[in-house]
């Protein structure tokens, strides 16, 4: 009778297991606060990734990958639901995601998946309840506590979001066995090429350099227990580097991100894909590759036929957006393989910096150089007040998006047509006025003084 009872419950669920044996792993490595250029398969000789340079040569690169906020929790919360920010309202820093919004993980255990969240959240509560497993692990512990999810999924498909706090600021000296020379970093040109600068770099490349290090030994724990094959790693940024004029703006700096996928059971050949894409096809993505109809709310497209070498189509315009981070902006663009316009509101006021990056050797350097009137033009930028309300920039010619076109009218034509689409988009996406809900400021725009004493942004008073 017990044999009977087995052959018929074999029978019944076997489809099902079977399916799940079928369904590939995910692991997406996501860095906090890492530039795009940073990293050796994205042209960075300096640098030590060697892991991640590896994941790129055997896997699909995009070159031309960029996300839909330049802030961590705002980005996080976009990434994991396929929304935008404002959409979700989790536009502002540490802005939780309310309980009415699903993100991947829920999705997936409709096909049977075990998820896991290590490290950094920044979702808030509602969201992480709806992973199975959350440890916000140590950089000592975090190898422990992966090994700990992947034995609680056993042989079910798994989905991990590994959130590393690397490279964020602040950092310590010694964090790998061989840091990086000061004097071989690559300074960008709107940071002041000085020694301090110089050391703060180094120090920022050494904390990418450790996460490399642990994305290498994450990736030996799935070879060790031959799952590699049949997982599909992703490896992206949350947005731009800490650094001024990049992480908080919409330059692409600020919004453009590594963006890596690999998985040796689909992924045959190397790809370096020249495409345009927004992170906004990640979500829809993923659901894809488990099997799972794209959700009405989700904007954005998936992106595996490429994992198959079929057609895509590339986005023809990408949007991001900036809000309030220690001080309030309400800032937007929309950027296509040539051109870019970005849309200020709150033009009185220089561009805010966040206060982790106000307070950072390299800031300090140019507040102090700009004392001096020894700035250059393009550091000098980051100050300017009042602001234009609108910038135009042609990326191909002029990647730093220092040479603001806006008033010139050979491009009036383009400009026009980019600021209707702009416009669209906020209103197909719910998007805000910006003088409805003008926040306070927390920390002072250019010397970034904190003097908010709350974390949260203030209520959303009309001024």
């Amino acid at each position: 009778m017990k044999k009977l009872i087995s052959i018929i419950l074999f029978c019944i669920l076997s489809p099902f297991y079977s399916q799940a044996q079928e369904l590939p792993n995910i692991l997406v490595f996501i860095a906090d606060d890492a530039g795009w250029r940073d990293f050796g398969c994205y042209g960075n000789a300096s640098i030590k990734t060697p892991n991640i340079d590896l994941l790129a040569s055997s896997g699909l690169k995009m070159n031309k990958a960029f996300l839909t906020s330049p802030q961590c929790s705002p980005s996080r919360t976009s990434l994991l639901t396929g929304q935008f920010p404002h959409t979700l309202r989790t536009e502002d820093l540490h802005t939780p995601l309310a309980e009415n919004y699903r993100i991947i993980p829920n999705y997936l255990k409709e096909k049977g998946y075990y998820s896991g969240l290590i490290r950094k959240a920044h979702l808030g509560p509602h969201a992480i309840k709806q992973f199975d497993f959350f440890e916000a692990a140590s950089d000592e512990s975090q190898l422990e506590a992966f090994q700990k999810f992947l034995d609680n999924a056993s042989e079910t498909p798994f989905f991990m979001w590994y959130a590393f706090i690397d490279p964020h600021r602040d950092y310590q000296e010694n964090t790998i066995a061989v840091p990086h020379k000061a004097k071989e970093v690559i300074v960008p040109p709107y940071l002041a090429d000085t020694p301090k600068t110089r050391k703060d770099i180094a120090l920022y490349y050494d904390e990418v350099a450790r996460m490399d290090k642990n994305i290498g030994i994450a990736v030996d724990e799935l070879k060790k227990r031959g799952i590699l094959n049949n997982t599909l790693i992703i490896f992206l940024s949350d947005n731009g580097s800490p650094f001024t004029r990049a992480k908080g703006t919409l330059y692409d700096a600020g919004t453009r991100t590594p963006l890596i996928f690999h998985w040796p059971e689909k992924i045959k050949s190397v790809q370096n894909n020249n495409q345009l894409v927004s992170v906004i096809n990640l979500a829809p993505t993923i659901l894809d590759v488990a099997g799972i109809p794209q959700p009405k709310d989700m904007f954005g497209k998936s992106m595996l036929p490429l994992f198959e070498g079929k057609t895509f189509e590339a986005d023809n315009y990408v949007f991001s957006e900036r809000n309030w981070h220690d001080c309030d902006e309400h800032i937007r663009s929309v950027r296509t393989d040539t051109f870019k316009l970005i849309k200020n509101a709150y033009i009185e006021w220089p561009h805010g910096t966040a206060a982790d990056l106000a307070s950072s050797p390299s800031h300090q350097e140019l507040l102090q150089l700009k004392t001096e009137g020894k700035l250059t033009d393009e550091q000098l930028l980051i100050f300017q007040s009042p602001r234009p309300v609108i910038e135009f920039y042609n990326v191909m010619e002029d990647p730093e998006e220092f040479n603001n076109l806006a008033g010139d009218r050979k491009y009036r034509n383009i400009i026009r047509d980019l600021h209707k689409v702009l416009n669209n988009w906020m209103k197909d996406t719910d998007d805000f006025i910006p003088n409805k809900r003008r926040r306070m400021d927390g920390t002072d725009r250019v010397n970034g003084a904190l003097f908010y004493h709350q974390m949260l942004p203030p209520l959303y008073n009309e001024w």
